[in-house]
């Protein structure tokens, strides 16, 4: 698959770039931010990818979270892609600011119009990491994801399906019981019918209670001054109950006075890069 540079800036050392493909699984034009840290140029590196929110592209991130530093200190390459599929002419994917474009919520749809181009779960899973792997310097054996919001429900559920896959996994004011919550039961119900049943295999609340042992150690930071989780959209203590049962360790940090937004991850992404660079350099 041939990638076109968008862009490229020297950052840390490194360069920040992103590129634009054909996609496979979503039958259309893709861009992914790629952190490309110094040590890119003499060997292979361990890569973290990063899943957003909703109304997000490859943008956000790296313009705002600050993480380059990090990276090129622990020698991680850090993927970005964007949220949905863009452009598809599906009639309604332009409607609303949390279902269509920039809320593929990290499915693979199943009803119609979606299901063609609404296979964010595969992208992110199978299509971007061979694709990665394929064009830069890496180690495919090390690989390990994180996210925020609608990312953050990404993170959790493709670590909690793909055991072994990933080496660490951590959020930021993660959807955490999607199932339960307006946004999760607006997305779910157009992209996978009304058959709630079939919701529950993207439910990090509901996979932890049937997930194998898992050698997982969670990793979550919400802001207690969050409006969405006084809305009850990010439910966290649901996951953590369902944690609890199964003796999976996690790590919750509810941080006061902090919001919903990037000025939140920039105060906490080196402890993320930290706790994720402890797994992929070990």
């Amino acid at each position: 698959m041939a990638l076109k540079q968008v862009s490229s800036n020297k950052c840390f050392e490194g360069f920040q770039k992103v590129f634009e493909h054909d996609s496979t699984e979503l039958k259309c034009k893709m861009k992914f931010g790629i952190y490309l840290p110094p040590k890119a140029e003499t060997g292979k590196c361990p890569v973290l990818y990063w899943l957003s929110g909703l109304t997000c592209t490859e943008q956000n991130f790296i313009t705002k979270a600050g993480f380059h530093q990090a990276a090129a200190e622990h020698g991680l390459i850090v993927v970005a892609p964007d949220t949905s599929p863009r452009g598809c002419n599906i009639e309604g994917e332009d409607e609303s600011w949390d279902f269509g474009t920039g809320a593929g919520f990290y499915v693979d749809a199943t009803e119609d119009p979606w299901k063609t181009n609404y296979r964010m779960y595969s992208y992110i899973k199978d299509e971007l990491p061979k694709l990665i792997n394929a064009n830069f310097p890496t180690d495919p054996e090390r690989m390990s994801i994180f996210g925020h919001s609608m990312g953050g429900h990404g993170a959790l559920i493709l670590a909690l399906k793909n055991p072994g896959k990933y080496k660490s996994v951590s959020a930021f004011a993660p959807i955490c019981n999607p199932i339960q919550c307006q946004w999760g039961k607006k997305a779910f119900g157009g992209y996978l019918g009304s058959d709630t049943s079939k919701w529950e295999a993207y439910d990090a609340t509901q996979l932890v209670k049937s997930c194998p042992d898992s050698h997982l150690d969670f990793l979550i930071d919400q802001g207690k001054d969050d409006q969405f989780l006084s809305a009850g959209q990010l439910l966290p203590d649901n996951f953590i109950a369902a944690c609890t049962e199964r003796k999976i360790p996690v790590v919750f940090r509810l941080q006061q006075g902090y919001d919903h937004s990037y000025f939140f991850i920039a105060t906490f992404i080196n402890d993320h890069i930290k706790h994720h660079a402890k797994y992929l350099n070990a």
